[in-house]
């Protein structure tokens, strides 16, 4: 990848000497699913939403609940 040509970055109003390729490039938000840190606090918030036929797994090491449906 080339690099950002001086001007382009005066027209952007963006830094001279700092990499912007992830201005140019953006990456987007990913979908995550949702942990908790208690089981209990994770069957509230599913029947908070109305969140019907969904099963409790280990996330992070185990530290965490993550909720699949």
């Amino acid at each position: 990848m080339p690099k950002i040509h001086t001007r382009v970055k005066r027209v952007f109003c963006l830094s001279t000497h700092v990499n912007q390729y992830d201005f140019f490039h953006p990456k987007g938000k990913t979908n995550r699913a949702r942990t908790f840190s208690t089981e209990e606090s994770a069957k509230k918030w599913a029947s908070e939403n109305k969140v019907a036929d969904y099963t409790l797994e280990k996330a992070k090491k185990g530290k965490r609940f993550k909720i699949v449906s």
